[in-house]
């Protein structure tokens, strides 16, 4: 008997996860989530208060709901999550509201000394006023605090509700023993306004946590609940989940696209900024492809469904958003692990602090104060939110502006790229051939050689047919009628145009033909040399000696993007070393090279052979990032430290790639290395403010030189501050938007 037993289902759960206050509360989860048996990895993040677990398929949800509420909170599927917020009777504001009128008269004694007036209300009342505060509204942190205990850990609420219940508790026990003999310095304007403090912090915190998510509902709202699909002739008015694939769709003018598929009648403007970032309007006929969610600007647009509900390109989009957003960069993991001993160690700085105050005065009132101080100084909720914060600005605005970001290991990586390396034909050109030249013979000029050629070509599908049929349309060249036309299979086209039997073909025609070059012999070695696939346009039986004469000569080659030279220009001005990787012949991926400024070029390589360019780049102590869009360039973007593909490309290429670009467009590569570096700055900038907070807060509150009400807003105003630094990531808009070449002014500044 085989010993040898088959690997068991993994599938991808996903928990939205309630409680969690800090990075503390981080690190317990996961720790809760990894000890169920089956559980092979699990990623909490606090800005999305969500959990992605990867587990066997027998692990089910309810045993992981368990496990996570012994630790302490509470969790439920994501599917089962209310898609808006639930109606409330009171607004979110409210405890704050209440918490602060309450508290704001046991302020008022020390506001009103800064004028000279001397007003203190009565023990009793100030008791009656900070205890609904205390055990009320400030309930939560008890409740959340005991949970922390019972799971043997520790968090931010546990600290709050600590250094809370320490100062209500000396101020009751003052006003006791002092009942008889005028009233004493009573603590309870701290407690209260701890208390005060941290829900107003939490509370502004939700609402920057919210609109770092604006990006996945502006996405949402994108997507058509109703389709008009045409059955018989007729327009029903259908539910989008509803409409299946093959089924003709109508769009009116204004409306947006309720599907993907490809038009079959006819034309339009369609507005895709939303979707690719491009912000003008792309022209759209018979044949094009459209995509949910764009907007028809103008005229009515008939649809082929080619994809529904999950399928579409949106709501690939939303779940690349969605999956970047709730990912864990590598930086967090650190923070995680300084996280999950925080707690611990700043309950053991309070107890010395106690200790030492008490020892050195004698004065257990002050010592106990001066503890509560370390206690709320040190809470690590801006830790727990300096990196998730900046990872949701950072890719929301991107994907705004046509880059998707699959996680957030990409995002961090591609901040550090020192070499790219590009794929030529798609990415850099426009991957289809086009005639870049036309070298007429003695006898005729270069428009005649045009004319007679396209009348060749006009019945032929071949991509050479196309190229010479769209030159002749630009030129405004008539095309005269074809007769007899018929193809030379692997050579080339014969026809009789205006009476002469004429051929258009390669040089084994031509050689077949018996025909001679003569003069157009330079100009067709100097258009090979540079990689030009050249065709001869020939008049049979003409030439000297019975033999067929040259009338002229095209060269094909692929168009280089008008966005190409501006998009190296910019890598190069970004210290970035730029390499070209390309299957086609060394004089095309030569000219090409010397004409964009590329850096280096590597000619005539298998997909394998990408690859191992690549590794040799990473090799030499480069950071490489790859550029492709198709097929063969799977295996070089999988080999990347961070693949960027293009979205114009094949689904291989998309899934293989970290990074995926929405449109054709080369620039986008630069800006994709841009947002990254702001959004890494963000995220430095956010842990540098979270940890000066506490090895600033935490030894100033030991030495008794801040007070537990100061600690308590110093507290909620890193949390907040931190947020909201993240936030500005927003206002971001990348130079390749309409086609500028560099940034504007508002964007070369930090934002």
């Amino acid at each position: 008997m085989s010993t040898l037993a088959a690997t068991p289902p993994v599938r991808d759960l996903e928990l939205a996860i309630e409680g969690m206050t800090c990075a503390s509360c981080v690190a317990r989860v996961e720790r809760a989530l990894l000890k169920v048996p089956g559980v092979s990895a699990a990623s909490v993040n606090l800005a999305t208060e969500k959990a992605g677990v990867t587990a066997l398929a027998t692990v089910s949800l309810a045993s992981l709901a368990a496990a996570i509420d012994q630790a302490g909170y509470a969790a439920r599927p994501v599917a089962a999550a209310p898609s808006a917020a639930p109606t409330r009777r009171l607004p979110e504001w409210w405890p704050v509201a209440v918490a602060s009128a309450l508290t704001l008269p046991l302020l008022l004694p020390m506001l009103l000394q800064l004028f000279g007036m001397q007003w203190l209300p009565d023990g009793q009342v100030q008791l009656l006023l900070a205890t609904p505060v205390q055990f009320w509204l400030g309930a939560r942190f008890y409740r959340a605090g005991w949970k922390a205990v019972k799971a043997r850990a520790g968090n931010m609420d546990l600290l709050v509700a600590l250094g809370t219940s320490a100062a209500y508790g000396l101020s009751v026990y003052l006003l006791w023993r002092h009942a008889d003999h005028g009233m004493p310095h009573l603590y309870f304007e701290a407690s209260a306004a701890v208390i005060t403090l941290v829900l107003l912090g939490k509370w502004l915190e939700a609402r920057a946590k919210r609109q770092t998510a604006d990006a996945i509902r502006a996405l949402n709202a994108l997507r058509p609940t109703v389709a008009r699909v045409l059955v018989g002739g007729t327009e029903v008015s259908t539910p989008v989940e509803q409409v299946a694939v093959g089924d003709v769709v109508v769009i009116r003018a204004g409306e947006r696209v309720a599907v993907d598929g490809r038009i079959v009648e006819g034309r339009s403007h369609v507005d895709e900024s939303l979707i690719t970032g491009e912000s003008l309007p792309v022209a759209k006929a018979v044949g094009d492809s459209v995509t949910g969610g764009s907007v028809n600007e103008e005229g009515v647009l008939h649809v082929r469904t080619a994809a529904i509900g999950a399928e579409t390109t949106l709501a690939r989009i939303i779940r690349m958003v969605e999956s970047a957003q709730a990912a864990k960069a590598p930086i967090q993991r650190i923070v995680d692990r300084v996280s999950a001993v925080f707690v611990p160690v700043v309950l053991g700085i309070a107890a010395l602090t106690f200790a030492g105050w008490l020892a050195f005065s004698g004065d257990w009132e002050h010592a106990l104060i001066s503890a509560v101080a370390v206690l709320v100084i040190a809470c690590p909720c801006a830790l727990g939110l300096a990196t998730p914060t900046a990872i949701m600005a950072g890719t929301g605005v991107a994907a705004r502006r046509g880059i998707l970001i699959k996680d957030a290991e990409a995002l961090e990586v591609a901040h550090s790229v020192t070499a790219v390396a590009f794929d030529k034909t798609g990415t850099l050109t426009e991957g289809r051939p086009s005639l870049v030249a036309v070298e007429p013979g003695a006898t005729e000029d270069a428009r005649r050689v045009l004319q007679l050629a396209a009348a060749l070509q006009q019945a032929s599908d071949h991509p050479l047919a196309h190229a010479v049929m769209h030159k002749a349309k630009a030129d405004g060249v008539t095309v005269p009628a074809a007769r007899e036309a018929r193809a030379l299979p692997g050579r080339g086209v014969e026809a009789v145009v205006e009476g002469r039997r004429l051929l258009l073909g390669s040089t084994r025609l031509m050689n077949e033909a018996a025909a001679q070059p003569g003069p157009l012999m330079p100009a067709a070695q100097r258009l090979e040399g540079e990689g030009r696939s050249i065709s001869w346009l020939l008049a049979p039986g003409e030439g000297a000696g019975g033999g067929a004469r040259v009338l002229g000569l095209l060269a094909f080659g692929d168009t280089i993007k008008p966005a190409s030279l501006a998009a190296v220009a910019r890598l190069r001005a970004l210290g970035i070393r730029t390499v070209m990787l390309t299957g086609d012949n060394h004089g095309s991926a030569r000219a090409v090279a010397h004409e964009l400024g590329i850096d280096e070029v590597r000619a005539e390589l298998l997909p394998g052979d990408k690859a191992a360019v690549v590794q040799q780049l990473r090799a030499q102590g480069n950071v490489v990032a790859m550029v492709g869009d198709g097929l063969n360039d799977a295996p070089s973007l999988v080999a990347a430290d961070v693949g960027l593909s293009m979205s114009t490309g094949t689904d291989v290429a998309m899934e293989a790639a970290g990074i995926t670009l929405m449109r054709g467009d080369p620039r986008l590569v630069a800006d994709a290395f841009d947002v990254s570096r702001r959004t890494y700055s963000k995220i430095k900038q956010g842990l540098f403010w979270a940890f000066a907070y506490n090895v600033l807060g935490i030894p100033l509150a030991a030495f008794g030189l801040l007070s537990p009400m100061i600690a308590g807003a110093a507290m909620a105003f890193s949390s907040v501050s931190v947020v909201t630094n993240a936030l500005t990531l927003r206002r971001w808009r990348g130079a390749a938007t309409n086609g500028a070449g560099a940034s504007s002014p508002s964007q070369e500044q930090d934002a």
